[in-house]
């Protein structure tokens, strides 16, 4: 019995003619994944992708838990592949969907006839398959309304395909049908959690991360990259270009209003992640603001910062509160990470009353005290950057 495992997809079945180019950027990224776990053919027809071990020495347990962080995947099975008749059918199902109901007191049966020459309609397949696992898993009985697992069918060109109980995939677009962005990685919570939803709709993801060494420790430093390690699990490989603000913020303190601090800093950051995201073609930055969280995310702090990027500026948690951003960090991994206690750069030098109503104008003249295009160039000139990769 050959078994293998059954990917449907999601959003990408409502493509029109360019529905092609979506798969196979999908199935590009499966292959990256599968080559860690052996040697794998894959496929897509049909609106699902067959993953197809070629020996014995796949690892599709491996490949089957990994596969459920790539985007373009609504849903995932194991599943048997058997000849096109109603007796290779009853072996498989005999032989293959007990270890599936262990435990499961009801279950359905649905069947999909892809090929419409197969001497039974749906309906009677259902009601045969049906028939072999009453016959063959003692104590479960049928619930067409709210089944606890369903035992799926469907007979397609060349071959029946057999499983029970989906796993929910990642949903979304494949990584790279959608272009480019910078991500500004901080150490917090929410910037992560940004960067894992833009990805999630098909963007390939790069990252600046701001730090203030020696008022941020090199632990600082090592939390972020783990953070995006954590979030390359979904995003796949990028780069984190690490920037110093250490000499900005020290002149900030000596020629500027204190209660400036912040929004010259964030002019600063915008100006810098613009300059890095044209220099690497991408077409937007990220940010994890969430309207009126702190004092340099209201709105009309957002509006004397935005102005420093030529870039349009992704806010996916912009209307979420900290709650719903905390849900989604426990659920992609990163929680934990981002709670650890190491400041980053935006904790140093903090105002006690920050202005959270700002005048653009006033905000300038504060920034006119200091030579911005040349500390923005000097900021840029120390960048380096740690390469990301997904650990599998």
């Amino acid at each position: 019995m050959k078994e293998i495992l059954l990917c449907k997809l999601g959003e990408i079945v409502l493509k029109g003619a360019n529905r092609r180019y979506f798969e196979d950027t999908l199935c590009r990224n499966l292959r990256h994944r599968a080559k860690h776990f052996g040697t794998f053919e894959i496929k897509s027809s049909q609106s699902t992708i067959t993953i197809t071990p070629q020996d014995d020495f796949c690892d599709i347990d491996g490949l089957f838990q990994n596969i459920q962080t790539v985007f373009g995947i609504v849903a995932i099975s194991r599943c048997a592949v058997c000849e096109k008749t109603m007796e290779a059918i009853e072996r498989t199902v005999k032989d293959y969907v007990p270890q599936f109901l262990v435990g499961k007191k009801t279950f359905k049966v649905v069947a999909k006839r892809s090929d419409k020459r197969f001497v039974l309609d749906s309906m009677e397949i259902a009601r045969e398959v049906g028939g072999y696992v009453l016959s063959t898993v003692r104590g479960i009985k049928v619930d067409v309304k709210n089944p606890e697992i369903v035992v799926q069918v469907e007979i397609r060109e060349h071959n029946a395909f057999i499983h029970a109980g989906q796993f929910k995939g990642a949903g979304g677009m494949p990584v790279g049908t959608n272009g480019k962005a910078l991500l500004l990685l901080s150490g917090g919570i929410d910037s992560p959690v940004a960067g894992y939803m833009i990805a999630k709709r098909g963007v390939q993801i790069e990252a600046v991360h701001f730090e203030s060494f020696p008022y941020t420790s090199e632990m600082a430093r090592e939390k972020v990259l783990e953070l995006a390690r954590e979030v390359s699990q979904y995003a796949g490989t990028f780069g984190v270009r690490i920037v110093s603000l250490t000499h900005i913020q020290e002149l900030l303190v000596k020629n500027c209003e204190e209660d400036y601090f912040t929004l010259i800093l964030r002019r600063y950051m915008m100006a810098i992640a613009d300059r890095i995201a044209h220099d690497i073609g991408c077409g937007a930055l990220i940010t994890g603001e969430s309207l009126g969280q702190v004092a340099s995310q209201t709105m009309q702090a957002i509006g004397v910062t935005d102005p420093m990027s030529t870039l349009p500026v992704f806010r996916p948690c912009i209307g979420m509160d900290k709650e719903e951003i905390v849900q989604i960090a426990r659920k992609i991994g990163t929680f934990e990470t981002s709670i650890q206690p190491y400041e980053d750069c935006c904790t140093v030098f903090t105002p006690k009353h920050p202005r959270t109503k700002p005048e653009l104008s006033k905000v300038e003249e504060q920034q006119r005290r200091l030579d911005f295009d040349a500390l923005v160039q000097e900021a840029l000139d120390g960048a380096y950057v740690e390469y990301i990769r997904p650990e599998f």
